[in-house]
């Protein structure tokens, strides 16, 4: 039978995505770092060297999602925020009584482990919803993933706002906020993150619903880019930006208005879907899911089974009755191990960790690159890659989606083009030809976006839902990696050595990373490739899925 916790399929997965999209603003708080590293310095005296140190913490932190991925398979999700909300209370709570003197001396490695163990809350955070959301979403994965990743985009944006109004720009404020109200927020929505009956498919408002989702997305990037700008170019008064903060809440709730129209104006379609799984009196309640189909109408029940209980399968083996199963084909649900021994896996891994590896490079050193580059605000600098950041993850979830079921085009596809527009940025910067920079930093942006958005579905649809958190857990550690190889070692290094020729510890001129520019130009060169040859591995599995323009489920064997 499925598990009691499906019983609250009555409530349309819409409940849960609105309120996670308020988890991934929390789960953005490590882009935080920037505004109270400078506090740190201060306070505890530590150096440049140092600082960067600790920037990597926070980058490793948030990628390192293996144990959540676990636990998402074992406890149910609000289990998995509620861990997140301990670490961020711990994390943020520690550093803050570091720095605001009610604890003495502190040890840099104790501050290390703390400010991992706080960047740490945001895998727990965003594992527990994604995963949660591509079950309930499972015909619609390209453009759920978008979404959720598109407003962990705009965290750092949101955080910007609140820093600057209501935060009174105090560090110290800032560091309290995160401690107390982040874990307050993410425990007042545990209810709400939970397995749904999945969505069929069947409401012809979908579509609209989702196109409403990404409509109001957008305006909110617009609204905060617009805020941001404001802010830096004139001095508001605290009823205005308080006003300004209440139409940004307004936005980021505007989602929860499609489960209220639904409970309102309940559809046709899900009228008609609900007498169609509801048991006729007298009849004998068997799982339709228990025969053989790969329907997508029988999606949910499908995913329903998932959670059931395989004492029945395994006895049937022992007497005979049913063969044992054999090893999963791609785009059924695989285990870790099997998939772990899988070329695809890999291939998948490495043109991700080329793409986002690469991408954090340029991300963690965005100042230091437009100081060299001759840029006189890196602010407008940094809000542009936000807002293009935010168009990456949301557009890419969204267009892959619509190619995928009109013209089967593999996402892999897009992973590829988007390698070749992030080389072409590289280029661009390496060159520091006059006027480039915000070209190539709005093109960098995009790509860099899109880089997260497509592996998440990918990973799903060739290695199914079933263990998907353990898979995309492992798949993120591309990130940190990329962070020590490509950062660190590489930029760091390349930036020092240059910055000491020049007689200081900054560095002017495309010299100081242009090095760092070709290596990265050549790792996407490299991941470019490695796109390509999964797509021609995959192209028939997205042709089987996808075969018609709906999502089919592999036959079962």
């Amino acid at each position: 039978m499925p598990s009691p916790s499906l019983k609250a399929g009555s409530r349309p997965p819409w409940v849960g995505l609105g309120a996670a999209v308020w988890v991934q603003i929390a789960s953005g708080n490590s882009y935080n770092f920037p505004l109270y590293s400078p506090l740190l310095k201060s306070v505890l005296g530590l150096s440049q060297q140092q600082l960067t140190i600790l920037g990597v913490a926070s980058d490793v932190g948030e990628s390192l999602g293996f144990l959540p991925g676990i636990a998402c398979n074992k406890f149910p999700p609000w289990a998995v925020l509620l861990v997140g909300c301990v670490l961020c209370f711990l994390g943020y709570g520690v550093i803050w009584l570091v720095v605001s003197g009610t604890i003495g001396s502190f040890p840099f490695v104790a501050l290390w482990i703390t400010l991992f163990i706080a960047a740490n809350s945001n895998a727990w955070f965003g594992t527990a919803v994604l995963v949660t959301n591509m079950r309930n979403f499972p015909l619609s994965r390209g453009t759920v993933a978008g979404i959720l990743k598109g407003y962990i985009g705009l965290s750092a944006a949101v955080y910007t706002v609140l820093y600057s109004t209501v935060l009174q720009d105090s560090a110290l404020n800032l560091l309290l906020f995160l401690a107390l109200g982040i874990p307050v927020l993410c425990l007042a929505l545990m209810y709400f993150i939970r397995p749904c009956t999945p969505a069929s498919g069947e409401d012809s408002s979908e579509h609209v619903h989702f196109l409403f989702t990404i409509a109001v997305s957008v305006l909110l990037a617009i609204y905060l880019i617009t805020v941001t700008i404001v802010q830096q170019l004139v001095s508001l008064s605290d009823a205005i930006s308080y006003i300004l903060v209440a139409i940004m809440v307004i936005l980021l709730l505007a989602p929860l208005a499609i489960p209220v129209k639904m409970t309102l104006f309940p559809s046709r379609a899900r009228a008609e879907s609900s007498d169609r799984l509801a048991p006729e009196e007298g009849a004998t309640q068997t799982d339709p899911l228990l025969t053989p189909s790969s329907s997508a109408t029988h999606l949910g029940s499908f995913l329903e089974a998932e959670y059931a209980s395989d004492i029945e399968t395994l006895i049937a083996i022992g007497e005979g009755a049913v063969k044992k199963k054999r090893r999963p084909k791609r785009g059924e649900d695989f285990k870790f191990q099997e998939a772990f021994i899988k070329a695809d896996f890999w291939l998948l891994w490495f043109l991700y960790f080329l793409g986002v590896g690469s991408g954090i490079t340029v991300l963690n050193n965005l100042s230091q690159i437009g100081i060299a580059l001759g840029a006189s605000d890196t602010t407008i600098l940094l809000s542009l890659f936000s807002f293009c950041n935010f168009v990456g993850r949301l557009g890419s979830g969204a267009v892959s989606e619509h190619f995928l079921r009109t013209k089967t085009v593999p996402r892999t596809v897009w992973m590829a083009c988007a390698h070749v527009v992030m080389l072409i940025s590289f280029v661009l910067y390496a060159l520091a030809i006059s006027g480039t920079l915000y070209v190539a930093t709005a093109l960098f942006g995009i790509c860099y976006g899109a880089q997260y958005s497509l592996m998440v579905p990918t990973a799903s649809e060739l290695f199914g839902l079933k263990n998907f958190a353990v898979i995309y857990s492992f798949m993120g550690l591309g990130n940190p990696i990329g962070a020590v190889l490509f950062s660190v070692l590489l930029a760091g290094d390349v930036y020092d050595a240059e910055a000491a020729k020049q007689g200081g510890s900054t560095c002017v001129g495309s010299a100081c990373f242009g090095l760092t520019f070709i290596v990265l130009a050549i790792a996407c060169g490299l991941g470019f490739i490695l796109s390509v040859i999964l797509t021609i591995r995959v192209r028939p599995v997205y042709q089987m899925l996808y075969a018609g323009g709906s999502f089919r489920l592999p036959s079962s064997h």
